[in-house]
């Protein structure tokens, strides 16, 4: 089954992002579906022929997640865009974030805190599949650092390419339009 990009061009306009920044952030997008497909025919193709358990066989496979993560995240980030920013905190999700991190404030402030760490990845706010606990985390590239047994709910990303091109270094400043513009309503429903 071949995967393909999905249309996020509703979210040209959205504030506090240019139209630069987002088609350059579809286009990358678009390239981590080409090549989970890639992979996806390659390791099939290996399958067949009999080449499992070769190095090459293994690095494909390594690969995968790094590719396969990467369209997979951006799906979860832009379609948890395109909103203005309001969650109801006497809803379910709002009620949630304060019971595991004390209120909405302090889950914010951890989730932002998280995004301004130094280097290149993602915060996402997981929930515990097994105990229902909400969960900020930082990860690494596309691949190191998941939470096994969780579900992302909230996913921002923190690679230069998502915001240096509008805010240069200023990490922070994108972060602000980042939370302007959340989906709660996508988020709510993940949860």
């Amino acid at each position: 089954m071949a995967y393909t990009a999905k249309d996020y061009s509703n979210l040209i306009g959205m504030e506090g992002f240019s139209e630069t920044l987002l088609k350059s952030h579809f286009t990358l997008y678009q390239g981590y579906v080409t090549n989970t497909n890639k992979l996806m025919d390659s390791l099939a193709t290996m399958l067949k022929e009999g080449k499992v358990g070769t190095p090459e066989y293994s690095e494909l496979k390594r690969r995968m997640g790094f590719e396969f993560n990467g369209m997979r995240l951006h799906e979860y980030y832009f379609g948890n865009l395109g909103g203005d920013g309001a969650l109801d905190k006497s809803g379910k999700l709002g009620r949630k974030l304060a019971e595991d991190f004390g209120n909405y404030e302090d889950w914010e402030r951890d989730f932002k805190g998280t995004g301004t760490m130094r280097g290149i990845g993602w915060t996402i706010l997981y929930q515990d599949n097994t105990t229902g606990q909400l969960l900020n985390q930082w990860i690494n590239e596309h691949e190191t650092g998941h939470l096994a047994g969780c579900t992302p709910v909230l996913v921002m990303d923190v690679f230069e390419h998502a915001f240096i091109t509008d805010y240069g270094l200023k990490r922070a400043n994108y972060i602000e339009a980042f939370f302007k513009n959340i989906n709660w309503g996508v988020v709510e429903g993940r949860h």
